[in-house]
């Protein structure tokens, strides 16, 4: 199930995006790129419509997925 990202509360929705990108491993390319950049781009993304979160009643959890992965 699709949740608007400006339906959760902002708070809420920094830490999962926290979550997310530290998830997401370690950076291999020849630039660090802080975290708070990182949860920028997110937010980014998630304004554009290129990701989307996503609630998974099977698993009872929350993610964050591209638009073309989902």
């Amino acid at each position: 199930m699709i949740i608007p990202w400006q339906d959760i509360a902002p708070d809420t929705l920094d830490n999962l995006i926290r979550e997310f990108v530290l998830r997401e491993g370690t950076d291999y390319g020849s630039v660090e790129v802080s975290l708070q950049d990182k949860v920028d781009q997110v937010k980014h993304k998630l304004a554009s419509g290129e990701a989307t979160v996503v609630y998974s009643e099977l698993h009872e959890t929350v993610d964050i997925q591209l638009k073309r992965q989902f």
